[in-house]
């Protein structure tokens, strides 16, 4: 006859609630929101190319709702999402080579892809209304 087994204690899962969050961790969390939220984003700026396509009435409608504080906060938005990823995209890169996997590294790509984001977006949209 088989024994009986007894229940052994197996260790837990370490979950959030263990360990605390590392900038690095925190980073790629927030390369996959700014993933979802480039999906978003590009279905604004398709709604605008098509309202652009579709005649006055419907450009001016889009124009108006880009045009506006809700709108332009979207659009810085949506500015820094999309340069946030890419930067994000690039330390991704620079570890697909081998490199940057030290400790200090990593906490050094993870704080240049943040400020470098925030950089870039004032730095865009401070050329655009100096253009403008």
């Amino acid at each position: 006859m088989a024994e009986l087994q007894t229940k052994v204690a197996r260790p837990l899962s370490p979950h959030l609630q263990i360990f605390r969050p590392l900038l690095t961790m925190v980073m790629s969390i927030v390369h996959r929101i700014t993933g979802g939220a480039l999906y978003a984003g590009t279905a604004l700026l398709a709604w605008y190319l098509v309202a652009a396509a579709s005649g006055p009435d419907a450009f001016a409608t889009a124009s108006w709702f880009f045009g506006s504080i809700i709108g332009q906060l979207i659009l810085f938005g949506y500015t820094w999402v999309w340069i946030h990823h890419a930067l994000g995209g690039i330390r991704h890169f620079i570890w697909d080579t081998g490199h940057g996997y030290g400790v200090e590294a990593r906490n050094w790509l993870a704080k240049a892809t943040l400020i470098g984001s925030v950089s870039v977006t004032i730095l865009v949209w401070a050329i655009a209304l100096i253009v403008r």
